[in-house]
């Protein structure tokens, strides 16, 4: 069975050629989150799972990062051989209303290349390589693409509204992903989206926008930030949920790969609270060395998986031959999975 799905992959596949990480020098650590938030330094620590996070400059943009990330990417491949790139990150970038694909196409000097954007808030990174595979195995003219994730959303992040603490866990960073077609390399298997729109405004910049267009000039400072409308109804309906939509875009993503859940070999997580990772891996007889913990980065949102299957690499929990689960969620609110069969 095996042999017949190597076969089927070298003949229609998308593989991971490489993986580029980028996150700014700067540290903010657990003592200072607490400085800044009031909430003490243990819990961070502990229930937030935060030892440090890291803090772009005014110079680190969110487009600098990107470009960054991607020619730690690309290494020694010709920028010029590139066919397409994909940003994915935040959509609170460098201007309101900005192409942030472009820019980072052009600084590359991807002049043959093509570039848009694809945004679902933190899952983009993830079900983007979906959309990605598809497109490339359906068009003759998409061999290389750089799919580009980046993040500066401490900026406007409000460590004194408490009812968006869920949120200090930001930190700063940018990831990039060159995918090849016919690479049976780290291929590229199925993916598993759920989405749940009534969560759709829950969690937003709300004084920014067409809806306040006229009321611009009286806005306040703290309309710029990322706020929660009703914390204690989001909750509510959230927490019930979570885990259980956690799971099920993980065991139907790696269903749909031909795999079954004893088969996983490692989970590479958005950023969230260790309890609840633990929770999910125990459910797969997984432990830690089976995943990533991002404490020492923190949630850079899209980015995150790309960074825990970095990290999971250099630390020998992936091996050649594992069945790895990108796992992202996303506020909308979206969960995500895609399997990859590494190495």
């Amino acid at each position: 069975m095996e042999k017949v799905r190597i076969k089927e992959e070298s003949m229609g596949s998308v593989g991971i050629k490489s993986i580029g990480i980028y996150v700014p020098p700067k540290l903010k650590d657990s003592a200072r989150i607490s400085e800044l938030s009031g909430i003490p330094e243990v819990v961070i620590k502990e229930k937030f799972g935060i030892t440090h996070v890291h803090e772009a400059s005014d110079e680190e943009t969110v487009t600098y990062m990107g470009i960054e990330a991607a020619k730690r990417a690309l290494k020694d491949f010709n920028p010029e051989s590139l066919d397409l790139v994909v940003y994915c990150g935040s959509e609170y970038k460098d201007y309101y209303l900005y192409n942030c694909a472009a820019k980072i196409q052009y600084e590359l000097g991807a002049v043959n290349a093509n570039a848009f954007e694809i945004h679902s808030l933190c899952s983009a990174g993830v079900y983007s390589l979906k959309v990605l595979k598809s497109m490339m195995l359906c068009d003759d003219n998409l061999k290389h693409v750089l799919l580009v994730s980046s993040s500066k959303e401490t900026q406007i992040i409000d460590y004194e509204n408490q009812n968006s603490r869920f949120m200090f866990n930001f930190g700063d960073g940018a990831a990039a992903v060159l995918l090849e077609k016919g690479l049976n390399k780290n291929v590229i298997l199925e993916t598993h989206m759920i989405s749940d729109g009534q969560f759709a405004e829950d969690v937003a910049v709300y004084g920014v926008g067409c809806r306040n267009f006229k009321k611009e000039n009286d806005i306040k400072c703290k309309d710029k930030f990322l706020d929660v409308r009703d914390i204690k109804s989001m909750k509510e309906r959230l927490d019930p949920i979570t885990l259980n939509n956690f799971n099920k875009v993980i065991a139907e993503s790696v269903r749909k790969s031909g795999y079954e859940n004893k088969d996983i070999n490692f989970i590479a997580p958005i950023f969230m609270k260790k309890s609840i990772l633990i929770n999910i891996l125990e459910k797969y007889n997984l432990t830690e060395e089976n995943s990533f913990v991002l404490d020492k980065y923190g949630h850079c949102q899209s980015s995150d998986a790309f960074i825990s299957l970095v990290e999971g690499y250099k630390k020998g929990r992936l091996k050649k031959g594992d069945v790895a689960v990108l796992l992202g969620a996303g506020t909308g609110y979206t969960w995500a999975a895609t399997t990859i069969r590494w190495g």
